[in-house]
């Protein structure tokens, strides 16, 4: 099959666009797998802070050029976080374990740990849960605290409906000094700015101090309610002289996580989770509350089980880019030029596609048949002249620089062969007797 017939300026144009059609097209498929991924994150606080931290996070992912970016949607309380991401409105979230249908959630790291406070004023005679029965105690949190609630009043035999009232943070204070309550319960992580809130509960002085009240069957409600576990407060965490509590105090705790949907792909929320444990380091210096930021449980029997991309971060088992696709990268060409080499045997083969041009050597050659056949001199001279045509075409394709024309030496051979065949039949021809014609 003979090559196109093109000017060597042309092939290189042609040469020069490929190569760039080819480099533009690298260009875009790095481009698209190297572009940031946006993940919108459902969050909610009694006091915003849940929020804002979030907010903070998201704006440093955008100042270290992440390749995850986060946007936030505040859904004001953290059962309504839950109930955002339940409905399938969001792609993750940050959620308590006890709030929330959490179905589809998987654990992508612990955001903080939450811990079950309930808080008599100063001065108050109550020092135990079993002290509370038939008195008041101010929730705060409302739905988010309701589990709690619940729980409390199953353990100790409390009214639930009468012994637990919703308060806002804001009335808590005032539901304490009108002595509305007797006791407010609030779930926090023990980082300064909520104990301070607590503190703040009540008015002190060197002899005012809140009383702290331990939930002493904590071990065997996180029996049966796997979302809590057994917690002791360290002795002073709220302060005070004598230090408040006095010495380490039962409570319960829960986690606060962000969760992706299970449904989210593993090598997106690897790189999401690498990415959050990096900029938590930087984020400290602006907030201490994110040194709080930890990996869950990574046991298969966890409360609420890892997102497979987290725990490939936690047990060091993600694969880079060229560690996933390497193979691919370098046997693909291999597999495809092989491919195409067998296809083109194959159709060679079968003889499919247009029919092959016949070529000046095909002709020469198809000469030399005819040329054993000729009966007469004429015939023999015809082919001489057409030899010279063959022969006269080819030198004016090399003067022309056509790469297509056979070379001098090929063609001298061919031609004189066919030369010698001419003469042998020349000869043969004047051998042959004349035939008489009839009278």
């Amino acid at each position: 099959m003979t090559s196109l017939n093109l000017p060597v300026w042309l092939r290189f144009v042609l040469l020069v666009g490929m190569s760039g059609l080819a480099a533009g097209a690298g260009l875009f498929a790095y481009r698209y797998y190297t572009r940031p991924v946006t993940l919108s994150v459902a969050v909610g606080s009694i006091d915003g802070e849940a929020a804002k931290m979030m907010s903070a996070m998201a704006s440093r992912l955008v100042t270290t050029n992440a390749p995850v970016r986060l946007k936030v949607v505040d859904s004001g309380t953290a059962l309504e976080a839950a109930n955002a991401f339940s409905a399938g409105k969001v792609d993750l979230a940050v959620v308590r374990g006890d709030v929330g249908d959490l179905s589809q959630a998987k654990a992508v790291v612990v955001v903080s740990h939450m811990v079950v406070l309930v808080v008599a004023p100063p001065g108050s005679t109550i020092d135990s849960i079993d002290k509370l029965k038939g008195r008041r105690i101010g929730v705060i949190g409302g739905d988010a605290n309701a589990k709690i609630a619940d729980v409390l009043s199953k353990e100790y035999g409390l009214d639930r409906q009468k012994t637990f009232k919703d308060i806002a943070l804001t009335d808590a204070r005032r539901a304490i000094e009108s002595k509305e309550v007797a006791a407010v319960l609030v779930v926090i992580p023990l980082a300064q700015k909520y104990l301070s809130l607590v503190r703040g509960f009540s008015q002190q002085g060197p002899k005012a101090l809140p009383i702290l009240i331990a939930i002493d069957s904590a071990a065997a409600i996180a029996e049966t309610e796997r979302a809590y576990e057994s917690f002791d407060v360290p002795k002073g965490t709220l302060r005070g002289a004598p230090p408040v509590p006095e010495d380490d105090l039962t409570t319960l705790r829960t986690s606060l996580y962000l969760v992706a949907n299970k449904k989210l792909g593993s090598d997106l929320v690897a790189t999401l989770t690498q990415t959050i444990m990096s900029v938590r380091r930087d984020l400290l210096a602006e907030d201490p509350i994110f040194a709080q930021i930890t990996a869950p449980s990574t046991d298969q029997d966890a409360y609420l089980p890892l997102h497979p991309g987290a725990a490939a971060v936690y047990n060091s088992t993600t694969q880079s880019f060229m560690d996933e696709y390497g193979n691919w990268i370098y046997l693909t060409p291999m597999i495809l030029g092989g491919a195409a080499t067998v296809f083109a045997a194959a159709w060679k083969f079968l003889g499919l596609g247009s029919p092959k041009s016949e070529g000046p050597l095909d002709s020469l050659y198809a000469l030399g048949r005819r040329i054993r056949k000729a009966g007469t001199e004429a015939e023999l001279s015809d082919v001489e002249e057409e030899i010279d045509g063959i022969l006269s075409a080819q030198r004016a394709k090399a003067a022309r620089g056509d790469e297509s024309a056979v070379d001098d030496a090929t063609l001298n051979v061919a031609a004189h062969r066919l030369e010698s065949l001419i003469h042998d039949r020349r000869t043969m021809l004047a051998k042959k007797p004349a035939v008489a014609s009839a009278a």
